[in-house]
């Protein structure tokens, strides 16, 4: 594996493996790692309180995720709240 750089794929392919175990069943019902890219590790939540949450929690995250993958292997953490669909543009609407 390190032979063909896939040592950090797998340490991370890990952490998505053991996501509750790295963040607590309580947060990790409510969130799941999407994608790690550059260094930016996405984190999908199921709410906006979540989210929030989970934004206030990332620099103790990276701290504890770059523990398990090696200093410096995550940089940031990328939140990401649910959708709620297209926006219509124009005017605000009463009815």
């Amino acid at each position: 594996m390190a032979y063909r750089g896939w040592e950090q794929r797998a340490a991370v392919g890990g952490v998505f493996g053991n996501w509750p175990g790295i963040v607590g069943q309580e947060l990790a019902e409510h969130t799941r790692p999407e994608r790690f890219e550059d260094g930016e590790l996405t984190v999908v939540a199921d709410s906006t309180t979540w989210a929030t949450q989970l934004r206030l929690l990332s620099a103790t995250l990276v701290r504890r995720l770059n523990e398990e993958l090696g200093h410096g292997t995550v940089r940031r953490v990328k939140v990401v709240g649910p959708s709620s669909g297209p926006r219509r543009p124009g005017t605000w609407r009463v009815r």
